[in-house]
């Protein structure tokens, strides 16, 4: 099982594509369960997560969100605008999976 916290501004966003993914996910029998939460709230979840997609607005975070989590062994990536922009719950499992070992 994959956990996976999506952020974004306010956590309203991310919520929408977040319920696209775990559709996606029982879709094709990929276990996963994927939260979203807002920038300001990821201290919080760092510890019970595998993954983090981070809204493309916040890609300028994402060096300092690496740094964040080197040592808790999460993985973080920006979720492409035109994925995040379509909700497209597909391509952004894709992008989940492609972030495996």
């Amino acid at each position: 099982m994959k956990n996976i916290l999506l952020i974004c501004g306010s956590g309203a966003s991310s919520g929408f594509m977040a319920a696209a993914i775990r559709k996606a996910a029982k879709k094709r029998g990929v276990g996963v369960t994927v939260k979203a939460a807002s920038e300001s709230q990821l201290d919080d979840r760092i510890n019970e997560i595998d993954y983090l997609l981070i809204g493309p607005h916040l890609s300028y975070m994402l060096n300092d969100i690496q740094e964040q989590t080197k040592d808790k062994q999460v993985k973080a990536a920006v979720i492409p605008q035109k994925v995040y922009g379509a909700l497209n719950g597909e391509k952004a499992l894709d992008l989940i999976l492609s972030m495996e070992d």
